[in-house]
């Protein structure tokens, strides 16, 4: 008797977990109550995973416009390491050498500042105010024009929801929130996305966890493989 038993306790639990997760891709994996009694830097500082975007924060001096009324796209440690690491290699091709201790504190503070403004936007920007149709806005850094001779290369922010039907056996559809970096004008509205050149190509990346509401702002955590500030040089690897 205890061993069937043991066998429907088994069945049950299996169950209960099948149960939590196809509730978790509703909220893109959000926790069931978003708000925190933190600040949002003191929420950032109390998660291990973001330990290197803490220090980015303190270097750039930005602790104070974290925690007044905006959104923030953060990035976990797991984006950032890749991040610190090319700028190493950039800086050991200059230097000639890989052999020396290089980190968060090496980066000059002004470009730590003037790239992480990029994923912090004024005001509440949570689901309640993103579409699927999107749209546009300046982050914190404020409008970027285009360089001179590339009339394309102006840059926005888009912040829209990215609908998934991967998950139809659990729900009819998943609303990723996008966050997107949109070069000249938006891909999703051209006629042929395959003609545009490869640095004018937008890059995006979806929220792994939206609408953390802390006391000061909202969070969103992007994917963890999103690397800080859609770095793409080598590190040398």
């Amino acid at each position: 008797m205890r061993k069937y038993i043991s066998i429907l306790c088994l069945c049950l639990a299996v169950f209960l977990i099948a149960s939590c997760k196809k509730d978790s891709y509703k909220n893109d994996g959000g926790v069931s109550d978003p708000h925190v009694n933190m600040t949002t830097y003191d929420y950032l500082k109390s998660k291990p995973q973001f330990d290197s975007l803490v220090r980015i924060i303190d270097k750039a001096g930005l602790k104070d416009v974290v925690n007044s009324d905006i959104t923030f796209f953060v990035t976990t440690n797991y984006g950032i390491v890749p991040y610190v690491a090319a700028k190493k290699f950039e800086k050991s091709l200059e230097v000639g050498t890989e052999n020396f201790d290089f980190g968060i504190k090496d980066i000059p503070s002004q470009e730590l500042s003037d790239s992480l403004k990029t994923y912090m936007f004024a005001g509440k920007i949570n689901r309640d105010q993103i579409t699927v149709t999107g749209k546009l806005y300046d982050s914190l850094l404020g409008p970027i024009p285009a360089k001179p001779g590339q009339p394309n290369s102006a840059v926005q922010y888009l912040i829209k929801f990215r609908r998934s039907f991967d998950y139809s056996s659990y729900v009819d559809h998943v609303d990723y929130v996008n966050y997107v970096r949109v070069t000249g004008s938006r891909d999703d509205l051209q006629l042929d996305p395959s003609t545009i050149p490869d640095d004018e190509k937008d890059k995006a990346v979806d929220v792994q966890t939206s609408g953390i509401i802390t006391t000061t702002g909202i969070v969103h955590v992007l994917n963890g493989y999103h690397r800080l500030f859609f770095n793409a040089q080598s590190t040398g690897n």
